[in-house]
């Protein structure tokens, strides 16, 4: 997850216009290496309608969108293929996909991620420092039910002045 440097992933208008000057292609951030590592992708109904104004769809593995609002004509025709959506729990989802071999998803959205960590389902998290102060927006975290202990896997810098740190879950 990209997250500004005091710890807003979109402005409060859901706006991620801020990451625009970071996605140059002149460097991925260690993107493409960690999407080779996922099976597919499970966002939030927030996440996926940003994308979708993004006008190119970048991902090349499914995605799952979790939405009690969506319907199925909320799906471009030309992603019918790539994308779906689930309005089950967190845990229903996870043992659906297990079923279906995944081994390993990206969980991306700021609610999604929050519900995946307040179940248990998260094991590792990679956090990218973007180096801007938003002041305000839409927090990747949220309140706990109790503290969740990281260890630190590694660190890595970027010329772009994104900072990537990884986490597992103990």
């Amino acid at each position: 997850m990209a997250l500004s440097l005091d710890g807003f992933i979109a402005r409060s208008d859901s706006s991620v216009d801020w990451l625009n000057k970071y996605q140059s292609g002149k460097e991925d951030h260690g993107f493409d290496a960690f999407m080779a590592s996922v099976d597919g992708l499970v966002m939030g109904r927030a996440s996926y309608q940003n994308v979708l104004t993004f006008g190119e769809w970048f991902y090349t593995k499914p995605v799952v969108v979790m939405s009690r609002t969506l319907t199925d004509d909320d799906i471009p025709d030309k992603l019918k293929d790539d994308v779906r959506l689930s309005n089950q729990t967190p845990e229903e989802l996870m043992a659906e996909l297990d079923g279906k071999g995944w081994k390993r998803a990206y969980i991306d959205g700021g609610k999604i991620v929050q519900s995946f960590l307040s179940a248990g389902l998260i094991k590792d998290l990679t956090l990218t420092r973007v180096p801007i102060l938003l002041g305000g927006g839409i927090p990747l975290f949220g309140p706990l039910q109790q503290d969740i202990d990281l260890a630190h896997i590694e660190t890595m810098a970027f010329q772009s002045g994104l900072v990537a740190s990884k986490y597992s879950i103990r």
